[in-house]
């Protein structure tokens, strides 16, 4: 995935993008590689966004690591970082990836979703 668009937007925004999106698999065209998070109330999106969940993305898109790395990265309680990772896990944010370690068992890998990502709102 190249590109996650993160923003606030209705019903009718996600049916519009719904509807361009047929047009261009009917047309044979190319359907660009991107996901977008929306949420119809942009304090929902502030309430994911936080200062230390920012931190943690932020963190994680420059160099993917385990959530205890994460963690002593940002001199935070690993618990704290393990919380905020599964909220931008579940918003498509973050992916976490289950790593063999040769000898050494396994590890959760923290990365970042996309390799860019924009941030829109509009308030009204």
């Amino acid at each position: 995935m190249k590109t996650v668009t993160v923003k606030s937007a209705n019903e009718q925004d996600f049916f519009r993008r719904g509807k361009a999106l047929a047009r261009l698999a009917s047309a044979g065209q190319p359907i660009p590689e991107e996901r977008t998070v929306s949420f119809e109330d942009p304090s929902d999106l502030l309430r994911l966004l936080t200062a230390s969940r920012l931190d943690v993305f932020r963190s994680v898109q420059s160099e993917p690591g385990s959530i205890t790395v994460i963690a002593a990265r940002l001199h935070r309680d690993r618990s704290a970082v393990k919380r905020d990772v599964d909220q931008l896990a579940q918003a498509g944010l973050v992916t976490i990836e289950t790593k063999v370690l040769p000898r050494h068992g396994h590890m959760k890998e923290v990365r970042a979703s996309a390799d860019f990502f924009r941030l829109e709102a509009v308030l009204t």
